[in-house]
């Protein structure tokens, strides 16, 4: 794959004070009223771990901090945060749960700084003990994330960690096989958001463990999705004005960034778990949704490195908020990341 730049980190930058993120803009303005999320700050976690240079790790340890006080004793995390710094909620949903869960697994394995790992494996271990709460596919989804990052990081050799992997994929596994029928290989009866996460946890779990059936129906999803959401070579991602249902008609408006963002990293994980050069290409279709190669034909960044909110029947939401922007600093990062070599599964 060429070589790509990192993308501009001045709008996540402008986004970010010494708390965390705020949540929303207007058009390129933070709009401080809607405060902080940890479902943003977990997400921004990522994108700063992986990103180079100074600012990134200044951004990393400013969610990292984050992160660390939206923890409850019990494990779960709060979500909502004013700008006044008072939690609004006393424990966060599963998603945000399960993204913050994916947050210090990851970081557990990369982030920059010992101590910072090491806080990070103090808040993933403190939240397993609510991961049985979690029955949701997408958090499900996300919390394998977390897994297997952290089964890496302890050199495959933490049992309870791979056990969690293997039950959260069965999950998805006993999902898949209740609702699939014929011309209609899903998990669920309605195709909703984030919807690459779910072959894409299967991948990543039989990438871990070396199960090939995992892999295997990982690779058969991901198949599919393609054919629901690849029109001429353009991503058009399942629009959350209706979604799509079994036996219905799809909705193609409002497009969401972290569709865009969910395709790149399913793709990334396709190529180096199934060892097929061929889904670098499915992974620059999901990028190049971000740059104009979707079906507005409209550049959804700025040369600051924000991304508008996704595009709507009308045309596109100018708006730059905390999400969109780091859908498109992720995929824009893991693209300029990507490495030519091939890791495949042990089946």
């Amino acid at each position: 794959m060429d070589p790509r730049p990192s993308p501009p980190l001045d709008h996540l930058a402008a986004l970010t004070d010494d708390v965390g993120i705020i949540q929303h803009a207007i058009h390129d303005v933070p709009n401080r009223s809607s405060g902080y999320c940890t479902d943003d700050v977990a997400r921004g976690f990522l994108v700063a771990l992986d990103a180079p240079g100074e600012t990134a790790e200044r951004l990393a340890g400013i969610y990292l901090a984050f992160l660390h006080d939206a923890q409850s004793p019990d494990g779960r995390f709060h979500n909502f945060m004013g700008y006044d710094r008072n939690w609004q909620d006393r424990a966060g949903g599963p998603d945000s749960y399960g993204r913050a869960l994916w947050a210090v697994g990851y970081g557990a394995r990369f982030a920059q700084r010992e101590s910072w790992r090491r806080v990070c494996w103090t808040l993933f271990e403190r939240s397993l003990a609510h991961l049985g709460s979690v029955q949701a596919l997408r958090p499900r989804a996300y919390a394998i994330q977390g897994l297997t990052h952290a089964y890496e990081a302890a050199g495959r050799q933490n049992d309870a960690i791979r056990g969690q992997i293997a039950h959260q994929a069965a999950a998805l596994v006993n999902a898949f096989e209740e609702q699939q029928t014929e011309g209609w290989s899903w998990f669920e009866q309605t195709m909703t958001y984030d919807n690459a996460r779910l072959p894409e946890a299967l991948l990543r779990a039989g990438g871990a463990l070396g199960d090939g059936r995992l892999v295997e129906l990982g690779s058969l999803t991901l198949t599919y999705y393609e054919t629901v959401t690849i029109e001429d070579g353009i991503f058009v991602p399942i629009g959350n004005d209706g979604w799509y249902a079994r036996g219905g008609k799809r909705a193609r408006y409002a497009q969401q960034p972290l569709e865009a963002s969910a395709l790149v990293d399913a793709a990334i994980v396709a190529r180096d778990v199934l060892g097929d050069p061929r889904y670098e290409a499915l992974a620059r279709i999901g990028l190049d949704w971000f740059l104009g190669g979707n079906s507005a034909g409209a550049a959804m960044v700025s040369d600051r490195g924000g991304c508008r909110d996704g595009i709507d029947a009308h045309g596109v939401n100018q708006n730059m908020g905390a999400e969109s922007t780091l859908a498109y600093l992720a995929s824009a990062i893991a693209l300029s990341r990507m490495s030519t070599e091939v890791a495949p599964v042990t089946r």
